[in-house]
């Protein structure tokens, strides 16, 4: 999974899309995910770091990560 290469993301988790002019508000966990794929990091090595980072079982972190990521693909904003 990418994140499409104009989606433009701030350090307050602001999402905007360019080409359609849509803006979106990402959580301190989505915006970290967001980074994440943004620096290739594969899906094994995103849970991961999620759970290093936070006080989360990796079967939450894996159930979350994917409606996220379902998210992101029905709204266009990854390839």
């Amino acid at each position: 999974m990418k994140i499409r290469k104009n989606i433009a993301l701030s350090d307050t988790g602001f999402l905007f899309n360019p080409l359609s002019g849509d803006s979106y508000s990402v959580n301190e966990v989505g915006g970290m995910i967001i980074k994440l794929i943004k620096d290739n990091k594969s899906e094994e090595e995103i849970i991961k770091a999620i759970t290093d980072e936070y006080a989360i079982d990796k079967d939450s972190v894996e159930k979350d990560f994917y409606d996220f990521k379902r998210i992101l693909e029905s709204y266009k904003l990854s390839e």
